[in-house]
């Protein structure tokens, strides 16, 4: 196993750890700008009014891409097996 095929797996797990990631932290940055936009024009201060629809579009987001987000993480993880043989013999 060289140092370059150590880098290689490395890269792809940081990218796909970011390609899985991205769909949640979009859907709480779009719910927390648009909450934030509503507190903003009803001068609305309470913390909790920020928490729970964000916490429902994480859940919604969840639901809607999850057996996508498994179907990738499954991928990556059976091509990663499979080529353990070749890089250590």
């Amino acid at each position: 196993m060289t140092p370059e095929s150590v880098l290689d797996i490395g890269r792809e797990a940081l990218f796909l750890t970011m390609y899985l990631a991205a769909p949640l932290l979009l859907s709480a940055l779009a719910v927390g700008l648009l909450v934030g936009v509503f507190q903003a024009a009803t001068q609305i201060q309470e913390m909790t009014l920020s928490f729970i629809p964000k916490l429902m579009a994480l859940v919604l987001a969840l639901l809607l891409g999850g057996p996508w987000m498994l179907d990738i993480i499954k991928d990556f993880t059976v091509r990663l097996f499979i080529s353990i043989p070749g890089m250590l013999g």
